[in-house]
């Protein structure tokens, strides 16, 4: 992706969020419902791969198509890293809390 002010500025604003509910709030107002649960189906997809449950076993519980794990799984592995980041520190943060 191309770096630009305008998505400078989109990521400085979800980096502004204080917590949990100012997210579900700047994401209700700036994505559809869609959107969103697309978002939140392809990090529980990367959780899972991450696990190594397999493609027919995520798709079944997620609902997800094999096509949308598969690219999931692509970026996880090959991907700029941000998958990664995220899963680790979330891990982390379970294991300290």
């Amino acid at each position: 992706m191309n770096h630009s002010p305008s998505a400078d500025r989109l990521f400085q604003a979800i980096l502004s969020l204080k917590n949990v509910e100012e997210c579900y709030d700047f994401f209700e107002d700036i994505c559809t419902i869609t959107e969103i649960r697309d978002m939140i189906q392809r990090l529980d997809t990367a959780f899972l791969i991450d696990e190594g449950i397999s493609y027919q076993k995520i798709s079944d519980r997620i609902g997800v198509s094999t096509a949308t794990i598969s690219r999931v799984s692509r970026c996880l592995n090959y991907g700029a890293g941000g998958y990664r980041t995220v899963i680790d520190r979330l891990r982390e943060e379970e294991e300290t809390a």
